[in-house]
């Protein structure tokens, strides 16, 4: 009995610690704090009970209290709607919005990181009961770095060239060698364009990042992640300097326009570069063998 206390403080520990360790704010401040991070804390410490309950109530024949594990994986379903429903509501204060695509690979990674402790303080107990209190420890911390290493998504240094190019302006219209992206109807937004305005290609290195790169969601993300990471020159009611991207149909290069608070551009490439590929809009035809047939 007393083995099976240690086993539980032990496992809810490293779980919680876990959950804790991946919880940080990064350029999208998201999760806020405090309230945000007492609401996920909370939900770790709750996932590692459960997980750290498993094996006593195996061991102790209680095979009615492991249907608990079924019952925390429908609440945290629940904690995926909470997400996605909290951002939602905000989405009409950004000037640039995420977009539902970026929501809700947000609120699948926070459901995902309850598993995530939910399955450390799992291991660890299991360890525990065929081992010691070290090897637990050392075995859930393995098991919770490379969970969390094989969670993470690919960037679009990965997918993607970034260049920085200048503005193609014709007229009135505004983009990208052959390209037009926007049309403005007033002379001094023309002439902000035509003098601060940066030009950025995000060339494709294959077809399947073509096809994701062509997604509405990716696209989006983009946007709104650079608009993050170096400002832009942008207020309600301005629709005249809103950053926009359009692909060149021929050969499926991504062209983006903005006015950057900060235009240096080794730091844009730099932060497109970091900005994640959203889960959902990854698309591999040459996973299939029409759409290797077709690239060939």
């Amino acid at each position: 009995m007393f083995k099976h206390g240690e086993l539980l403080v032990v496992s809810i520990l490293v779980g919680s610690i876990a959950r804790a360790l991946i919880l940080r704010i990064d350029y999208r401040q998201f999760p806020s704090y405090p309230h945000s991070y007492l609401i996920h804390l909370t939900l770790g410490a709750i996932a590692s009970t459960l997980g750290a309950l498993f094996i006593p109530a195996l061991l102790a024949k209680e095979y009615i209290a492991v249907t608990f594990l079924t019952i925390g994986a429908q609440q945290f379903r629940d904690v995926r709607s909470l997400e996605r429903d909290s951002l939602n509501s905000i989405e009409k204060t950004e000037l640039i919005p995420r977009g539902t695509a970026y929501i809700e690979g947000i609120a699948k990674l926070f459901e995902a990181r309850n598993y995530l402790a939910l399955l450390t303080a799992l291991i660890t107990s299991l360890i525990y009961y065929y081992s010691d209190l070290l090897w637990a420890v050392i075995g859930g911390v393995v098991f919770a770095y490379t969970l969390h290493y094989f969670m993470q998504g690919i960037t679009i240094a990965e997918i993607a060239e970034v260049k920085i190019v200048p503005l193609n302006i014709k007229g009135m219209n505004i983009g990208i060698e052959q390209t037009i992206i926007l049309n403005v109807g007033e002379k001094s937004a023309l002439k902000k364009w035509q003098e601060e305005g940066i030009g950025i290609k995000i060339v494709p290195k294959d077809e399947n990042a073509r096809a994701t790169l062509a997604n509405l969601g990716q696209r989006q993300a983009i946007i709104h992640d650079l608009s993050i990471l170096m400002g832009i020159k942008l207020d309600q009611g301005m629709q005249q300097f809103t950053p926009l991207a359009r692909l060149d149909l021929d050969n499926g290069t991504l062209n983006l326009i903005i006015i950057p608070q900060e235009p240096d551009p080794v730091f844009i490439q730099k932060a497109i570069k970091q900005i994640p590929v959203l889960e959902s809009s990854q698309r591999k035809p040459l996973k299939s063998k029409y759409g290797q047939k077709a690239a060939d």
